[in-house]
C-alpha cells in the first residue's frame, strides 16, 4: 500500500543532506542581552527586541496584573466574546501614537498581512508589490484574486511604468494597491515611502506599508516609518505593524482611517475566526507604548550603538550591504562561509545567524546583526571584537 505521507520524511531528509534545514537554537530565560543559549551564556546578535522591551519590568509587571483582574485567556474570537476593555485600550492608545483615527490589533503580523490584503483587492483590481517584501505579504498577495504585479526593489521608476501599465489596462481595474515593506528585514535598507506615497496619490492607487522593522526605530520617538518621511495620513492608507519586534510582545496591527478599521474587522477572516490576545498580552502591548512615549531613551540609545557598530565594521573591512537600519548584515557571499562564519562567532560567545540561500540570493550569504538598545557599550565590543577574529581566521577581512 502506498504511504500516503512517505513524502514528509523524504523532503526532510532532502534538506538536511543540502543542510538547509532549520536548526534550532534554544533560549533558557529572557531574550536579553546575554542569554542562555542551548545552555550556554552567549550575546544575544541577532533578535529583532530593537529596545529590549521584552524583558522590561513595567511591562512584566503589567502583564502579571492583567492576569490577576482578566485571567490567563480571552475565552474567544474577538467579535463573538473575546473582546476585552484591554484590547479596546490598546487599539485607542496605539492610534494616538501612530497620529492616525483609529488602529485594529491582529493575532499576529502574518495574519494581519494574510487576512486584510485580499479584502482588499479582489476580482478585477491590481496589487503591485515590490519584488523583495516579506513572505507574509506574498501569501497575502497570493490568497487574493486580484492580478498581481512586481516592480523592482524600491525602484520608483519601475512601480511608476507598472501605474501607467494599470490605467491603460482595458477593461479598467476597479482599484490598484501597491504594497511594500518599511524596512526590509534581510538588508535593512528603507523604502523610499514619500515617493511611492506621491505616485499612489498621482495614480489614484492605495498605499500599503508593512513596518515590522520600522516601529520602535524610524520616526519620532519610534513611531513608524509615515512620521519618518513626515507623511500626511491620508496618504497611506494602510499602515502595518507587529508587537513582536521593537514592542517585545507579539501580535500584528494596522493603523488608517476609521473606515480602513471598520473594514478590515468585519472582513478579515483571519482576525474574525481566531482567539483574542491573552489578556496579558494585551497589557503587555499597551505598556510598550506608554514605555515608547514616556522612554525616549530606548530608541535614541539603539540608534547610537548602530552608528558605532556600522561605523567600527566597515573600519575593520566588512561589506555591510546597503543598511539604513539596526538591522546590519555583514556580508560574506557564500553559504559556506557565512554558516562557518556564524559558528566560529558562537564559539566566540557571540550569537549571529547565518542567512543563506534560498532566503536569499547564492552570493549574498551574510551574517544578519540586529542592534538592541539594551545592550552597553561593552558588549558591543565583544560583539566587533570577536568578529575581528573570526573573519581574520576565515580570511573575510
Amino acid at each position: 500500500m502506498r504511504d500516503p505521507v512517505g513524502f514528509l520524511r523524504q523532503e526532510y531528509q532532502e534538506l538536511v543532506k543540502a543542510d538547509l534545514d532549520w536548526k534550532l537554537r534554544v533560549l533558557s530565560g529572557p531574550s536579553t542581552p546575554w542569554c542562555q543559549i542551548d545552555g550556554e551564556r552567549k550575546l544575544m546578535f541577532c533578535s529583532n527586541n530593537y529596545l529590549g522591551l521584552s524583558n522590561h519590568p513595567r511591562m512584566k509587571e503589567a502583564a502579571i496584573e492583567a492576569i490577576r483582574t482578566h485571567g490567563v485567556g480571552s475565552g474567544s474570537v474577538r467579535p463573538i466574546a473575546g473582546t476585552m476593555d484591554l484590547h479596546l485600550e490598546l487599539e485607542r492608545r496605539l492610534a494616538r501614537f501612530k497620529g492616525a483615527e483609529a488602529s485594529l490589533t491582529y493575532q499576529t503580523g502574518f495574519a494581519t498581512n494574510a487576512g486584510l490584503i485580499p479584502q482588499l483587492a479582489g476580482d478585477g483590481d491590481l496589487i503591485i508589490s515590490d519584488e523583495l517584501n516579506h513572505g507574509s505579504i506574498i501569501d497575502g498577495v497570493r490568497l487574493s484574486k486580484a492580478e498581481k504585479g512586481v516592480y523592482r526593489h524600491s525602484d520608483v521608476q519601475d512601480l511608476e511604468r507598472a501605474l501607467r501599465e494599470a490605467e491603460a489596462h482595458r477593461p479598467s481595474y476597479r482599484r490598484v494597491l501597491i504594497i511594500t515593506d518599511g524596512v526590509f528585514s534581510m538588508d535593512g535598507d528603507i523604502a523610499p515611502l514619500d515617493r511611492i506615497a506621491a505616485l499612489g496619490h498621482d495614480h489614484g492607487a492605495m498605499v500599503y506599508v508593512d513596518d515590522a522593522h520600522g516601529e520602535g526605530v524610524l520616526g519620532e520617538g519610534g513611531r513608524g516609518i509615515v512620521s519618518h518621511f513626515h507623511l500626511a495620513r491620508d496618504r497611506v492608507q494602510v499602515e502595518m505593524g507587529t508587537f513582536s519586534k521593537a514592542f517585545g510582545v507579539v501580535g500584528g496591527h494596522i493603523s488608517g482611517s476609521r473606515d480602513l478599521i471598520d473594514f478590515a474587522y468585519n472582513k478579515s477572516r483571519t482576525w474574525l475566526l481566531s482567539g483574542s490576545h491573552p489578556p496579558p498580552v494585551a497589557a503587555a502591548c499597551l505598556t510598550a507604548v506608554d514605555v515608547l512615549e514616556k522612554e525616549p531613551q530606548h530608541v535614541e540609545r539603539l540608534w547610537a550603538l548602530t552608528r558605532r557598530f556600522k561605523k567600527e565594521m566597515v573600519a575593520l573591512g566588512f561589506d555591510l550591504g546597503k543598511s539604513e537600519t539596526p538591522i546590519t548584515p555583514v556580508m560574506v557571499g557564500e553559504s559556506r562561509a557565512a554558516k562557518a562564519l556564524s559558528l566560529r562567532l558562537f564559539e566566540l560567545g557571540v550569537f549571529a545567524l547565518p542567512i543563506v540561500f534560498p532566503m536569499v540570493a547564492k552570493d549574498k550569504a551574510r551574517i544578519r546583526t540586529i542592534m538592541n538598545a539594551a545592550l552597553t557599550d561593552a558588549d558591543v565590543g565583544v560583539a566587533i571584537d570577536a568578529f575581528q577574529k573570526a573573519g581574520k581566521e576565515l580570511k573575510l577581512i
